[in-house]
């Protein structure tokens, strides 16, 4: 009953159109809609119907077929001109069999005869309230990816390449550093703008590089349509499809000419006026500003206190430079890395720089709002005449524009990632908050015994596709409310393969961790588990975590075929089963930490639970 209740509530999405020419059974079904969705609009033939879905926002049809002035099926074929994708229900009488097979032939929707059944016509409407949420959660995802691209788009250079280099898209500002218009690009090779001083040994390391799906990244010297030459800080990212295949190739680029035309000019400049004191001191002083207008500058001292920060880093931290010179350079620490980890990263940088090694690397900074900059640098030892090292020296090239954008598909991925999970536990009457426990509950574990920072985000990404095989399983065994017999539990248990099967071949990390969590999250540490009756560690670190995980919430949960646990019962079926079904080290960081789970379980707690 909690969970009609529940699902009746998606109706409140629903602008509802009902054509109905029967005046008994138009009040009659008005009076038992009103007040269970959005709005209610009522029309008494096809063409009030019709005028009235152009006039209004509808997201759901239902109409009678026969009726005056224009039928249903006329009706509905009108609406389908305007949007084909409508959403419609036809309702009729039994002695209406030619139009209702005319309807089902040209496939305009669910149909109903009457007299209506209004749960099976309630939930008709319920699955179509889910999809529009589904479809307008889906659009404002899509809609958030289009506005970051276009970020890029304009900040940086970008062009895309079949697996062949044959050029698919250019953005205008490659139009403007290169000279040539899009269609003087388009179905072109690259090589149209490369330039001869360029060694064909970069181009080979590039296509080595992103052939074998791996990010290439480095500086190019290209030719303009009028013959000058640009250069290009690179990066080139091959996208590969869901088969783990390369579809195609993506660059973004930063112009550095004056940066590197600036350093060529002085270097010669040098070279050549090394005698000539107040030359070499004036062309200095012009690189050095060159430099510190194109770059952000950063000197630390020995006691890794900041000594010099120039106005761009400024600019990018958010701090003034009252605010850093003098302090640790820990003020600009990454708080999102664990300590440890942060001070063994920084303990290598700086030793690193005291055996006089020069560092290029991406850096990930704080600003003072909270936020990330990320950059990459180079990071040197500036030496006395003795030839020691008195500070440390960092120019950096803000590249966080790309790494937002890099983020924002990560994240998209995780979600999609995230929301086919949902469509496993869907299927069988369970919540999206199941997935969510299961997956904090898996990174509390995974963080507790001592995973990896990067292990520990992606166990938290593909636990919640544990179940993704139930989509494999038959209605009426996966949502059997009594026991299951003999034969339908050897079925149910297929679940774990057709998940793995469905996931092992993808190329995505994420995917192959959830391919291994949903192979091996039913084995048990004895060996009695399935499918393959691993025992110990011979079952996965992620399966044995997502074991843990997945039967605390379903235990403390309502089910279709059972009631939620007591907590007191829950916790004593841990404490037996430690060195049977669970792995002992994970019980008990599980009872080490069980506050931590008790507030997960309340923090994301099914919103019906909340109503009992």
């Amino acid at each position: 009953m909690l969970q009609m209740k529940k699902e009746l509530s998606f109706l409140n999405e629903l602008n509802v159109l009902y054509v109905e020419d029967d005046k008994f059974i138009q009040e009659e079904l008005e009076f038992f809609l009103s007040g269970k969705v959005k709005n209610l609009f009522i029309a008494s033939n096809g063409e009030e119907g019709l005028e009235t879905y152009k006039n209004n926002k509808i997201d759901l049809i239902i109409t009678d077929i026969q009726m005056p002035k224009m039928n249903g099926l006329e009706m509905s074929y009108a609406i389908r001109e305007i949007n084909k994708d409508a959403k419609i229900i036809i309702t009729t009488a039994f002695n209406d069999t030619e139009y209702l097979l005319e309807a089902i032939k040209l496939n305009l929707g669910n149909y109903l005869t009457k007299p209506l059944d209004l749960n099976y016509l309630i939930e008709i409407m319920i699955e179509s309230a889910k999809n529009l949420i589904l479809e307008k959660e889906n659009k404002r995802i899509l809609n958030t990816f289009e506005q970051y691209k276009s970020i890029v788009d304009e900040r940086s250079i970008v062009s895309k390449t079949d697996i062949n280099g044959v050029i698919t898209y250019v953005n205008k500002p490659f139009e403007e550093i290169s000279g040539y218009k899009i269609g003087e690009l388009l179905g072109k090779s690259h090589n149209i703008i490369r330039h001869e001083d360029t060694p064909s040994e970069i181009f080979s390391d590039m296509w080595n590089t992103i052939l074998n799906k791996k990010v290439w990244q480095g500086k190019i010297k290209n030719k303009k349509k009028n013959g000058d030459y640009y250069i290009v800080d690179t990066i080139i990212k091959p996208i590969v499809n869901i088969d783990g295949e390369i579809d195609e190739f993506i660059a973004l680029r930063n112009d550095i000419t004056e940066l590197e035309m600036s350093k060529e000019y002085f270097k010669n400049r040098n070279e050549k006026f090394t005698t000539n004191l107040k030359d070499s001191i004036r062309v200095a002083k012009t690189y050095k500003d060159i430099v510190d207008k194109s770059n952000m500058i950063i000197r630390i001292d020995l006691n890794r206190n900041i000594s010099f920060v120039n106005e761009a880093f400024c600019e990018g931290s958010g701090y003034s430079k009252e605010e850093l010179i003098g302090k640790p350079y820990s003020i600009l620490r990454n708080k999102n890395m664990r300590l440890e980890e942060y001070e063994e990263d920084i303990d290598e940088m700086f030793n690193a720089m005291s055996e006089k090694k020069v560092l290029k690397r991406k850096i990930i900074n704080q600003k003072k709002d909270g936020s990330l900059f990320y950059c990459n640098a180079i990071s040197y030892p500036l030496l006395d005449r003795n030839g020691e090292v008195y500070e440390y020296m960092g120019v950096r090239h803000d590249i966080t524009d790309i790494e937002i954008l890099h983020k924002e598909i990560e994240d998209t991925q995780r979600e999609l990632i995230y929301r086919l999970g949902e469509v496993g536990e869907t299927r069988s009457k369970e919540t999206g908050n199941h997935v969510k426990r299961v997956a904090t509950y898996s990174k509390i574990l995974a963080h507790k015994y001592g995973l990896s920072l990067e292990e520990e985000n992606r166990l938290f990404a593909a636990s919640p596709m544990h179940d993704i095989g139930k989509v494999g399983i038959p209605d009426e065994i996966l949502n059997k409310p009594g026991k299951l017999d003999e034969d339908e539990w050897k079925i149910m248990k297929t679940h774990s393969e057709i998940g793995y099967e469905i996931l092992k071949n993808s190329a995505r990390p994420i995917l192959q961790a959830a391919a291994i969590v949903s192979y091996t999250h039913h084995e048990k540490w004895d060996g009695s588990g399935y499918p393959l009756g691993l025992k110990g560690e011979e079952i996965h670190i992620y399966g044995r975590i997502t074991a843990i995980a997945d039967v605390f919430d379903a235990l403390g949960s309502d089910r279709i075929y059972k009631k939620a646990w007591p907590l007191e019962k829950i916790l004593k079926l841990f404490e037996e089963q430690s060195g049977k079904h669970f792995d002992p080290k994970l019980v008990k960081i599980f009872f080490d930490n069980l506050d931590e789970f008790l507030y997960v379980k309340e923090k994301y707690k099914d919103e019906f639970e909340s109503n009992k």
